[in-house]
């Protein structure tokens, strides 16, 4: 078998423990595709999966990056394709988890830009820019010429960005309007877990409590006394910008918890508001007791 799953959907909603599941049945190997579980020293705020957790099954793409850097889809893709496609070569069952859209993007699809050709300066030009008033500002400037283009790409994907507006410039049309669709790179299998919105928000609500009973005000302490601060990418995450807030401003700990509960529910609302569009996802009911199942029988249909 040859075929990717990919278990993916809303932050809170059961991925990490059905990916393991999977994985077990299919002689499978976890793949993060997570933005935040890549950074060393964000464990609590994160929901970083434990030994305990993982049951024994390997897990990639976790814990491979400094909380000092800048860590964008495009590193993201370097490191976790080629492990992709080792284990694929190997026979193992990859098995794609997390709620990061652009990651399992870039590992599942290829992208083609027309035929437009590259201009050095123009990408340097850019690039520079980026340097100087960072990612965001290359963003902004996409978002204003080609506002759909920029609708598909993370403001750290500087690469594509930059490309976008290279393929823009260059000729005038909008990097969306060209023929530029996804290619998937390997037959895959994607399910979610599909559940009814109010209970999806007690399960964060419930898990927001768990990592703050768990250390997560100590975890980000110790950070900041380690020289990590809002400037710093991984602490603008969901978890670790409001304790800094708590830390610094001296709001209460219930107006803390209200905050990133809240954050995490909207940020539920936006990968939900994705995941609709990914190609081929199957939605699950949370409480079937079959999933594991109709997950195997898709994994095997067509062999």
């Amino acid at each position: 078998m040859k075929k990717v799953l990919v278990v993916c959907g809303a932050t809170a909603s059961g991925k990490t423990s059905f990916a393991v599941e999977m994985a077990k049945r299919l002689h499978g190997e976890v793949i993060s595709a997570d933005c935040m579980l890549v950074y060393r020293g964000l464990d609590i705020g994160t929901a970083k999966p434990t030994e305990q957790e993982k049951q024994g099954i390997p897990h990639h793409m976790i814990d491979v990056a400094s909380p000092h850097s800048n860590y964008s889809v495009g590193d993201y893709e370097v490191q976790a394709l080629p492990i992709l496609r080792e284990l694929l070569q190997k026979g193992i069952c990859p098995v794609l988890c997390g709620g990061t859209g652009f990651y399992l993007q870039s590992l599942l699809f290829s992208r083609g830009h027309g035929n437009v050709g590259a201009d050095e300066a123009l990408r340097r030009r850019y690039e520079e820019m980026a340097a100087r008033e960072g990612n965001l500002a290359v963003f902004e400037r996409l978002k204003e010429v080609d506002a759909e283009s920029a609708e598909k790409l993370h403001p750290n994907d500087v690469k594509r960005v930059i490309r976008a507006l290279e393929i823009y410039e260059l000729t005038g049309v909008k990097k969306s309007e060209q023929q530029d669709g996804f290619v998937p790179r390997f037959p895959y299998v994607a399910v979610a877990f599909d559940y009814p919105r109010e209970e999806l928000y007690r399960r964060i609500d419930l898990r927001v409590d768990e990592m703050i009973s768990q250390g997560l005000v100590e975890e980000v302490r110790s950070l900041y006394e380690k020289g990590l601060d809002i400037k710093n990418q991984c602490m603008q995450g969901i978890g670790y910008k409001e304790v800094l807030e708590y830390l610094k401003n001296n709001i209460s700990l219930s107006t803390m918890r209200d905050i990133i509960q809240q954050n995490t529910r909207n940020y539920a609302k936006r990968q939900i508001t994705f995941f609709k569009k990914f190609p081929n996802l199957i939605w699950l009911d949370p409480h079937a007791k079959d999933n594991a199942e109709r997950v195997m029988e898709a994994m095997y249909a067509g062999e």
